[in-house]
């Protein structure tokens, strides 16, 4: 166990007097605002806990506070609430080693108390694959998807011990690399990485322990690390639609404005008749597939029409005070549709080869550029995602304005992104399987070449799908 371990409330947590009465005031994982009530506290308690809401003390130094002002009596109460506190996760504990801190716990959700024990001196660790160092505001801080704390490293000696652990590493052999680092220190820090399941066990054939975990070593480093960020459970930061840059930044128009006088008019089918002889729902749905296999003769610009019209345009514009939304035939978070569609045309009836950007309002498209080397590279890698290695005859590529959605979401926005994405795709399938037309949505694509081809930034818009759409072999 550590030689000393300093508790604290975390960062933002303050004590008050209302009507006579003291609240602890708190954030919850939500980040909504909570209050404990603290009736008839006594002064020795109050203390102690105004004491957490600054630099705080150990556990021992603040029992004694409690029994200096009032006695053993009340030592029970104190105890009680600290409980509470850690049980919700509310404190965090400063590791020191050497007389010196080297490390914060601080908690990500409500749970236990962080249970440090001894890692075996014989033993050989090194870091999980999983764990990632960060900048968070002036902090470096330790984190992984595995764990619900975070570890602020607060002293060198962290930093150069978590360098050496890229290959297994005794903590005698730690001490031995590292000049200048006492024995002491270092298994301070390997506990404290042990019991927060950034460290990981090799055993003496080499096998890693977590990699022999069958679930585990499925998951990718990206891929588990989003899926914890994206979800409530492991993570302290602000979720859903915050509005975090209200009177910061303007907001994105709904609608992208073009800069292009090049402009194609397509063709808009009757809604109220297809209602009325378009082909049953069930039958649509139920032949829904993907086709790679397409015909020789050429996309029309009328079934390019009328499928953008009734997968992707724009039905109206709806504007409140802060916001301006959109409605649209497909879903979308928080009506954002942050989501822009682009046709890099290969061959279609009527429309010269070229990339192009679709007006949902106007249900127009407009040329952004000729058929380029990277407009053509966009082809030829939707053709090298196709068994057949055919090109496809039109090339749908959905780019994300970031910042339509970023404004108003926070941790989930590129989550929705996606999911919007899945919500297009589904929408784009019917609609085609309808028209008699071969879809295929396309597992990945290439956002900066996009982005080069288009004259976007990567950060501002880039593409995030890709979907091909082509006639039917007869």
């Amino acid at each position: 166990m550590s030689e000393t371990s300093i508790l604290s409330f975390l960062p933002g947590i303050s004590l008050e007097q209302q009507n006579q009465e003291w609240v602890l005031h708190y954030q919850t994982t939500t980040h909504s605002k909570n209050t404990i009530s603290l009736p008839n506290s006594s002064q020795g308690t109050l203390k102690a806990w105004q004491v957490m809401c600054k630099d705080g003390d150990t556990r021992e130094q603040l029992s004694s506070l409690v029994q200096e002002t009032d006695g053993l009596s009340n030592l029970a109460e104190f105890y009680y609430y600290l409980a509470q506190f850690e049980r919700l996760g509310l404190i965090c504990q400063t590791i020191y080693a050497d007389g010196t801190p080297i490390a914060k716990v601080v908690p990500l959700v409500p749970a236990p108390p962080l249970p440090i024990g001894d890692v075996a001196a014989e033993g050989s660790y090194v870091l999980s694959r999983f764990a990632y160092l960060h900048r968070q505001n002036s902090q470096i801080v330790l984190e992984s998807p595995l764990s619900k704390v975070q570890l602020v490293i607060l002293d060198w000696r962290g930093g150069a011990i978590l360098a050496e652990l890229n290959q297994p590493c005794s903590y005698s052999q730690l001490c031995q690399k590292i000049s200048g680092i006492s024995a002491n220190a270092v298994q301070q820090f390997l506990n404290l990485l042990d019991a927060a399941k950034m460290l990981s066990e090799v055993k003496i054939e080499g096998e890693i322990a977590e990699d022999k975990q069958e679930y585990l070593v499925q998951w990718e480093f990206h891929d588990l690390l989003f899926h914890s960020k994206v979800r409530s459970g492991r993570h302290r930061q602000p979720v859903g639609r915050t509005y975090r840059f209200l009177d910061k930044i303007p907001q994105l128009p709904a609608i992208k404005s073009q800069v292009t006088d090049s402009i194609i008019p397509l063709y808009r089918p009757e809604i109220e008749a297809l209602k009325k002889n378009d082909l049953p729902f069930t039958r649509v749905l139920e032949e829904r597939k993907s086709i790679r296999h397409y015909g020789k003769e050429a996309i029309s610009d009328r079934q390019l029409g009328e499928f953008l019209y009734r997968s992707l345009r724009v039905r109206n514009i709806l504007k409140t005070e802060t916001e301006e939304l959109s409605n649209r035939p497909y879903p979308s978070a928080g009506a954002c549709y942050e989501l822009e569609v682009y046709t890099a045309i290969n061959c279609c009836d009527n429309i010269p080869s070229g990339l192009y950007h679709y007006n949902p309002q106007e249900h127009q498209l407009f040329l952004v550029s000729p058929r380029t080397s990277q407009v053509e590279a966009l082809l030829e890698e939707a053709a090298q995602n196709n068994p057949e290695r055919q090109t496809p005859q039109i090339l749908i590529i959905l780019a994300a304005r970031f910042p339509r959605i970023t404004w108003y979401y926070e941790s989930i926005a590129y989550a929705g992104i996606l999911k919007n994405v899945g919500a297009v795709f589904q929408t784009m399938y019917l609609v085609a399987t309808s028209l008699d037309l071969a879809p295929c949505a396309i597992g990945c694509g290439n956002a900066d070449l996009f982005a080069a081809a288009v004259g976007t930034d990567y950060y501002a818009e880039s593409s995030v799908g890709e979907f091909a759409l082509c006639s039917k072999q007869s």
